[in-house]
């Protein structure tokens, strides 16, 4: 036997529930925690993985090189420290990705800047010491002394970066705290 539509949608009607009297407030309270949640997480997820990609792709191009034929090593007119042996190749190649790891990782906002600004510099000034390190490694030829400047160089570099991180993130800790007492 069909019903009738209408008598099906009278007797719905008749059936509503009645509201709480603070669900307004409860729902608009809500509705502000997950709006200022979800406001207050950025996510740089994506990042790290994209930096972590890219660190993995060029120790493995560095470990590996991307000719099979590198392996013998061709005279060229420059020498590197890389070029001399393996070991160093590998050891140059660990510190310089470390370094590039680790400047990706640095976060550049108006509260850090002038921090970040002396540090670069400084790593800038390095970089400079290294290449003129390779330079004078092409003009006096290999040398003990040269050799260990160069790694002394890129470990201080790769120091300066984590020292900078560790004061990036002890001024962040520190910003927050200012921050809680001025709300409070």
């Amino acid at each position: 036997m069909p019903k009738d539509i209408r008598e099906i949608i009278k007797k719905h009607t008749e059936e509503q529930a009645s509201l709480s009297a603070n669900h307004r407030a409860i729902f608009e309270e809500r509705l502000h925690e997950e709006v200022h949640q979800k406001a207050a997480k950025k996510s740089y997820r994506w990042l790290q993985i994209a930096a972590t990609i890219v660190l993995m792709l060029s120790v493995g191009l560095g470990y590996f090189g991307l000719n099979p034929k590198d392996d013998v090593v061709a005279p060229s007119k420059e020498i590197s420290l890389g070029s001399l042996s393996p070991e160093l190749k590998s050891i140059e190649s660990y510190y310089k990705n470390s370094i590039n790891y680790e400047i990706s990782q640095l976060d550049l906002n108006e509260n850090n800047k002038e921090i970040l600004d002396g540090y670069l510099t400084k790593i800038g000034e390095l970089t400079n010491e290294y290449k003129s390190l390779t330079t004078e490694l092409n003009t006096k030829g290999v040398n003990d002394a040269i050799i260990n400047a160069l790694i002394d160089n890129l470990q201080l570099r790769l120091q300066l970066l984590q020292r900078l991180k560790k004061q990036l993130k002890d001024l962040k800790k520190l910003n927050l705290k200012q921050h809680e007492i001025q709300q409070i």
